[in-house]
């Protein structure tokens, strides 16, 4: 059974909150994958994590960099898992069929999209279905995680 976390994003863009969710990832000695929508956003957001922070290095690739089983952190677009990642990171409204192949599941939202929070609430139907422990965190004022019960 995988640990699914629904992450609702209210005070921060996906491209402020990733970052530090896939550090983290990474302190606990964890491989990530993070889905994407799009070839184009996947590109995006590999930029993004070589410049976000000019005092760190997060170390990250996609199928344009290659050797993805080198990557501690791989961005795709396809359903795949090639650097044998262990927290699985659901971004944009991408789906996949092997969230049971991961100990963790994040599914980031922005909040402030209904169309967004129409798929968020999809998915959740369907890791409930399929069996996951399904947990749904919101950012405060401040942008902290609190976990919110659901009924």
């Amino acid at each position: 059974m995988t640990e699914a976390r629904f992450y609702h994003l209210t005070r921060s863009t996906l491209e402020r909150a990733l970052p530090r969710m896939l550090e983290m990832t990474l302190e606990r000695g964890q491989r990530a994958l993070v889905l994407a929508s799009s070839e184009e956003r996947v590109e995006a957001l590999n930029a993004w994590l070589w410049s976000y922070n000019d005092r760190t290095f997060l170390p990250h690739g996609s199928a344009k960099d290659g050797h993805a089983e080198d990557q501690p952190v791989w961005l795709s677009d396809q359903d795949e898992v090639p650097n044998s990642a262990d927290v699985l990171f659901l971004t944009d409204g991408a789906n996949s069929q092997r969230v049971g192949e991961f100990s963790r599941c994040a599914v980031l939202f922005d909040g402030n999209d209904p169309e967004a929070t129409a798929g968020a609430r999809a998915q959740w139907r369907t890791f409930t279905d399929a069996g996951h422990d399904v947990s749904y965190w919101q950012q405060d004022e401040r942008g902290a995680w609190a976990e919110k019960k659901t009924d």
